[in-house]
């Protein structure tokens, strides 16, 4: 099986996507947080299969955007896709914890597997792990790192804000 590959430039810095050849995104990762080598190369490089996705990522970064609508197919165990599937049902704008997101998938008691499944989503953005914040409220470790969660929750709750209707 071959895949493709692209990269795109947003405000959190360049991504790197990977597809499989039915189009599904399998990867939407940080550049530079996987070291590639020449797995990266080896890809299909094109940008034609990412149309979609990349239209709906600059909706999202533009604030018109609040949930995405492009096949999936993340890799990962029975859990980790559980865990993953259960970041979708986080409301764009808003926060959950990982006792939270832990009880979701019907797990109250693995809330530690639920952040180690949350480190290894490969499709960062899309499925939302950077809404999973400590059971205090406070930032916790991100794949893309701290500063560019930070961002992508500040931008959620501006366009959030902007929505709500006025007196």
């Amino acid at each position: 099986m071959s895949a493709w590959a692209t990269t795109v430039r947003s405000p959190v810095g360049v991504l790197d996507l990977i597809a499989d050849d039915d189009g599904a995104v399998t990867h939407l990762l940080f550049d530079l947080e996987q070291p590639w080598d020449s797995a990266w190369w080896s890809l299909r490089h094109d940008p034609r299969p990412f149309l979609d996705v990349v239209a709906q990522l600059e909706e999202y970064f533009a604030g018109e955007r609040t949930q995405f609508d492009v096949p999936l197919a993340p890799r990962g165990t029975a859990f980790q896709r559980a865990a993953w599937d259960a970041l979708r049902a986080i409301p764009y704008g808003r926060t959950s914890s990982y006792v939270a997101q832990a009880r979701a998938i019907g797990r109250p008691s693995a809330a530690r597997a639920v952040g180690a499944a949350n480190g290894r989503n490969p499709i960062a953005v899309v499925l939302p792990c950077h809404r999973v914040v400590g059971a205090s409220g406070s930032l916790t470790g991100y794949g893309g790192g701290l500063d560019r969660k930070r961002w992508l929750l500040e931008h959620e709750r501006r366009h959030v804000t902007a929505r709500l209707p006025t007196a």
